[in-house]
């Protein structure tokens, strides 16, 4: 087994509205190991990004508990002195939008020898410059020595992604964290991004986890997938298992909603209502419940828990042992039986 790089242990991350605290991220137990991509799944609003930031602790005015492990390091709690000296070098994120994540008062060769700067202060400008402008070339940029010299209002979308990733690989981390990084893009530029991130993790040997709310990037790129749903991990299995033999009622609500080019539908399926806002989140009972009404509440635990069914595999709460879609549902039951 690979060398775990990250251990999240019980994590909560809540942010005060009016006169409380409302959990986005409820007490979230995870690892992320070396030399593999771990895929965080979900709709949006179900905390993907509130944990990608609490992990890099760029929540300024959230209460956090709970233990984030960088090897022997509590990230939770961790002076802003000794975080920067972690962030942009042995952990580095690719944000989600490039444009709010580029300055565009400054080129793009400036901002990524800031960060080389940051880390490296004994690097002299020529190596700087040479560093940057290699890293262009790594991250697939055509003329880096022009590329260099740019602003970022003169690049398309997915070359400022490229230079996002450049920016967050500079000082070789040791874990990235991508937040929904071929947003917005289209599907020839999509596909070249993931190929990037590949490479760099075959390249750096890093863990990287990827936040995506697209199951057809998970299937191609992870190794390991955590699905999220109004704060909680509600299952955890490899990509083999998870595609195969997925159980939970919100994971297999998600696969079956993909269209498939084998299969003709009538319909797609759609999953019946929302993700809760963060106010009005239940905080008891199973979070799920109230969008598969037609499972009776005794079938939900009073307090779901993760249950390992088998190696590697864990599923929140034991309605899964019950759940099937009532269009089919005598088909469906045969085969959660099974």
């Amino acid at each position: 087994m690979s060398e775990e790089l990250l251990k999240i242990e019980n994590l909560t991350t809540s942010f005060r509205i009016d006169d409380d605290y409302y959990a986005a991220v409820d007490d979230v137990s995870l690892t992320v190991r070396k030399n593999e991509i771990l895929a965080i799944v979900g709709e949006s609003g179900s905390g993907k990004s509130a944990l990608a930031y609490s992990i890099m602790g760029l929540h300024t005015r959230a209460r956090m508990e709970g233990r984030i492990y960088f090897g022997k390091q509590n990230l939770v709690g961790m002076p802003a002195n000794q975080l920067n000296k972690l962030r942009g070098k042995d952990i580095s994120m690719i944000f989600q939008d490039p444009l709010s994540a580029l300055n565009p008062l400054m080129t793009v060769g400036r901002q990524i020898e800031e960060v080389i700067l940051l880390h490296q202060p004994a690097s002299g400008k020529a190596e700087r410059k040479r560093q940057a402008i290699e890293l262009l070339d790594k991250v697939g940029i055509p003329r880096p020595e022009v590329t260099y010299l740019q602003y970022p209002h003169e690049l398309s979308g997915g070359m400022r992604q490229r230079i996002v990733i450049a920016i967050a690989i500079a000082n070789g981390p040791k874990l990235l964290i991508a937040d929904e990084p071929t947003t917005a893009l289209d599907v020839t530029i999509q596909l070249q991004i993931l190929d990037l991130i590949r490479e760099l993790k075959n390249d750096m040997e890093a863990g990287i986890i990827l936040i995506t709310h697209d199951l057809g990037v998970v299937a191609e790129m992870a190794d390991r997938v955590a699905v999220m749903y109004a704060g909680q991990i509600v299952e955890v299995a490899d990509i083999y298992t998870l595609v195969t033999n997925a159980k939970h009622p919100y994971t297999r609500s998600l696969l079956n909603s993909i269209p498939t080019v084998n299969e003709v539908k009538s319909k797609l399926h759609v999953i019946q209502g929302i993700v809760p806002s963060l106010k009005n989140l239940p905080r008891e009972g199973c979070r799920f419940a109230p969008r598969i009404p037609w499972i009776e509440s005794e079938k939900h635990e009073a307090h779901p828990e993760m249950h390992e069914i088998a190696e590697g595999h864990f599923v929140r709460c034991t309605c899964y042992k019950h759940f099937y879609f009532p269009a089919h549902s005598e088909e469906d039951s045969e085969h959660v039986n099974s």
